[in-house]
């Protein structure tokens, strides 16, 4: 679905892309990196809103040569506010639909669909100006998914919302996959809305790409750590674990965490276990939480 290949975008003597190359598959991307990563650049490479050195494709589509046939297929929620001054809400998607290619009739069609579905039905003929941000966000939603796209490309969705409203949009931006199907790219560098959303996760840290691809591999332990949970003493078992080569140590809530020697498999444990006779009662590899694991891949870029 994406590709790209040494993209690199200069503002002036700054560089806000630095040779960044992935390829990603359709599902639910997260795009994450601190404030001034690269991010919103990002998208807008994506989108052929921008010029830029490299290679980038979307659905097979370099953005700089066909832009249209790109933006046809592609819903974008930007960060800042994208209404135009004066028009309703029904207004306004319908606009976004047609210019996505949609006849008028099946463009306001599509613009009530959209509307009710983020909630916004009761306020479809108000003005967006006077919209709250909550509402703003909402609507900016609708626009991008008026015309059904194959992908939605979300920047800071959850800019500016308060609590409730902030997990209202992420109940909209998880149904959404369900409902349609399609991809989705979300930008963020709140790391609650990416774990809560995304299958797949891409970091930036200064215009440098630090990972790409799925969260949980982002999210893994130290190679070979596991934690596990025994019926028994804890003393004889660390024991056996030592004879093999293996170490443990105590953990939280009564786990043990245990690192095996490189090479060897979960089968060193339970041999273990059976020498010192306990029982183990659950044993899975170790992961990070998504804090641990950005701060470390964001740290690789300093």
């Amino acid at each position: 679905m994406m590709q790209l290949e040494g993209v690199t975008k200069r503002y002036g003597s700054e560089q806000a892309l630095r040779g960044v190359s992935f390829s990603m598959d359709a599902g639910t991307i997260g795009l994450l990196g601190p404030n001034g990563a690269g991010k919103s650049t990002l998208i807008k490479v994506l989108l052929g809103l921008l010029h830029f050195d490299g290679q980038a494709l979307l659905f097979g589509m370099d953005p700089r040569s066909q832009p249209a046939e790109v933006r046809a297929r592609t819903g974008y929620l930007p960060e800042g506010d994208c209404y135009l001054a004066g028009l309703t809400g029904v207004d306004l998607c319908a606009y976004a639909a047609e210019l996505s290619g949609l006849p008028r009739s099946e463009a306001l069609d599509r613009a009530h669909q959209a509307l009710g579905y983020v909630g916004l039905e009761d306020k479809r003929y108000q003005k967006v100006d006077g919209y709250s941000t909550g509402m703003k966000q909402k609507v900016k939603l609708a626009q991008a998914i008026v015309h059904d796209p194959d992908l939605l490309l979300l920047d800071e969705p959850t800019a500016g919302l308060d609590p409730r409203g902030r997990e209202e949009m992420l109940a909209l931006i998880r149904d959404i996959p369900k409902r349609r199907g399609g991809a989705m790219m979300l930008s963020s560098h709140v790391l609650h809305d990416i774990e809560s959303v995304c299958e797949q996760v891409i970091v930036l840290s200064r215009g440098e790409l630090r990972f790409a691809g799925p969260l949980a591999e982002l999210q893994a332990g130290e190679l070979g750590s596991f934690l596990v949970r025994i019926k028994g003493e804890a003393a004889p078992f660390l024991r056996a674990l030592a004879d093999a080569g293996a170490s443990g140590a105590p953990a939280e809530d009564g786990v043990l965490r245990v690192r095996l020697p490189a090479g060897a498999g979960t089968d060193t444990i339970l041999r273990a276990a059976v020498a010192s006779e306990v029982q183990v009662r659950q044993m899975e590899a170790e992961r990070r939480t998504l804090e641990a694991a950005f701060l470390e891949a964001v740290g690789a870029a300093r």
